[in-house]
């Protein structure tokens, strides 16, 4: 029976341990129809196991289960598979897309639920021959789109799609179940442009007139006050805070989530390279990228010095690094240190000691399957033979250097996790990210790209991992080029920014420069 005056979902003293680890420690949760909790915490804080545990994934019950009940309209619910949950009207939006790329956003939408038609076979052999009723499937998507309150085209490929509207595509795969009560969002904004973010949030507020509960987790700390009726603060795997939105500020909730004070460094050391020679020069270069318009960059980049690289979405600055570094099409030149630096040959520009930290971490940036050890020093292996040792004609692994390299960055960049050779997808999301910096910083590059280095981090994280490369900067005189969503992000690490704008460079100017000033180039269309 369930009860109508219940909550909708209570989760009580839920407790679980990873490999040993204490991540959730006496969680207590509470949520009504049509409210929006937001769910907030630094990497590592347990944000995301929590809501594996409500959705019955796998790896919970791989890992020992948990500890504690959950309460669904007062009926105590235990889900062994997701597909219980969803049964349940619990529907979930993972940080990672679970899309298939050739189909389209209809397909992927109403995916193994295909409204069907009678066919001549099948009124002999039976239903399973049905053929698929396309034009249902049409409409099907496009009233969950609508639903949404977010535009986007049913009849596009995922593949051809930019991030922001593979994003809405889950998103309404979700919202096209009649029986869902419940999403969780995580992360669902760390793609997003801040018009698609704001797209997004209205359709939050949509969901909740509608009766559908939300539990949002964001790094974005102003979108949570902006449409959260509770805050849930998390640190360590305990519940700090929890308090009605319009009681909290940005500030606060910082606090909270890191146990200190975060401030917000303004653009800190900006240096002036007057003298420096240019390292690396690109002309005319496009790239033929999804989603990203690169038509005609040409760009100048001073040696040690780190240069930012801002715009808005889709403008054409994550294409800049991907297409040098050989992992789409690419055309025109790009010279290093006066030689040319051949495009489409992603082997000769890690010979020529460039390296490239990818926005993608889990499908360009890591061996998930993998210890951090082999992730660390895999690329240095494979391509400067580092770690190896030689005799006669037998090379072997230099385990202990392995070991020595590994543990030195999971000091230096704080890595949360139970030691080196742990798999690199046991860690959260933040600490990823780190891995990926660990395996670009043992390679010991004169020359270093970092796209979205703070994507989908935490404020603590963040500062840390700016810090990083500020320091590899100076210590070892690599030349940096951070390539950012967020402009204060590169105003507080770089020494100049550039902003590109309908595929080409729309000016450069010191990170001193008032965000306006950043803000009408990033809206200007460079003729």
């Amino acid at each position: 029976m369930e009860n109508n005056n219940a909550p909708l979902l209570e989760m009580r003293n839920i407790k679980k341990d990873f490999f040993g680890n204490q991540v959730l420690s006496d969680i207590n949760i509470t949520l009504g129809p049509g409210e929006v909790l937001g769910l907030v915490g630094e990497n590592g804080a347990g944000k995301s196991t929590l809501m594996k545990i409500l959705f019955g994934m796998d790896v919970i019950r791989e890992t020992g289960g948990y500890e504690g009940e959950i309460r669904l309209n007062g009926q105590v619910v235990k889900f062994a598979t997701p597909f219980e949950a969803l049964a349940a009207g619990i529907g979930m939006v993972h940080q990672e897309f679970s899309l298939i790329p050739g189909f389209t956003a209809a397909e992927n939408i109403l995916l193994n639920r295909e409204p069907t038609k009678p066919n001549i076979v099948s009124q002999v052999f039976g239903p399973r021959l049905d053929t698929l009723d396309y034009k249902a499937i049409s409409q099907r998507a496009d009233q969950a789109i609508d639903k949404m309150g977010v535009k986007i085209s049913g009849d596009m490929v995922i593949s051809d799609m930019p991030v922001g509207h593979k994003q809405f595509t889950e998103i309404a795969r979700e919202l096209s179940k009649d029986q869902l009560k419940l999403l969780i969002l995580d992360e669902p904004t760390a793609v997003l442009t801040e018009k698609e973010a704001e797209a997004l949030l209205t359709s939050i507020r949509n969901m909740s007139a509608q009766g559908i509960s939300v539990i949002f987790i964001t790094h974005r700390l102003h979108e949570i006050l902006s449409v959260c009726n509770t805050v849930v603060v998390m640190r360590d795997g305990y519940v700090v805070k929890e308090a009605p939105a319009k009681e909290l500020d940005v500030q606060e909730i910082t606090r909270w989530m890191v146990g200190r004070n975060v401030e917000s460094a303004a653009a800190a050391e900006v240096r002036e390279l007057p003298d420096a020679k240019t390292i690396m020069s690109i002309r005319k270069l496009w790239v033929d990228m999804p989603g990203e318009t690169v038509r005609n960059i040409d760009l100048d980049i001073k040696e040690g010095e780190i240069l930012g690289i801002g715009g808005l979405a889709g403008q054409g600055k994550l294409g800049i690094p991907n297409g040098i570094m050989g992992l789409y099409e690419a055309g025109g030149t790009v010279e290093f240190e006066g030689k040319p630096i051949p495009l489409n040959s992603p082997r000769k520009c890690l010979d020529a000691s460039l390296a490239f930290v990818s926005e993608d971490r889990r499908g360009v940036g890591l061996l998930l399957d993998e210890s951090l050890e082999w992730n660390v020093a895999f690329g240095a292996m494979q391509i400067q033979n580092k770690f190896l040792k030689k005799f006669g004609l037998f090379t072997w692994r230099d385990e202990r250097a392995i070991r020595a390299v590994t543990d030195k960055y999971i000091d230096e960049l704080k890595i949360k996790c139970t030691g080196s050779r742990q798999k690199a997808k046991e860690l959260s999301g933040g600490n990823q990210q780190k891995v990926c910096l660990a395996k670009a910083f043992a390679l010991q590059p004169k020359f270093l790209f970092v796209s979205e280095p703070t994507r989908g981090i935490d404020v603590g994280a963040k500062a840390l991992v700016l810090e990083a490369l500020k320091r590899f900067n100076r210590e070892f005189g690599v030349t940096v080029v951070v390539i950012s969503s967020e402009l204060e992000e590169l105003r507080q690490c770089c020494d100049r920014i550039a902003i590109v704008s309908g595929g080409r460079v729309a000016g450069i100017l010191p990170a001193t420069e008032s965000s306006e000033a950043f803000g009408t180039l990033m809206v200007s269309q460079v003729v």
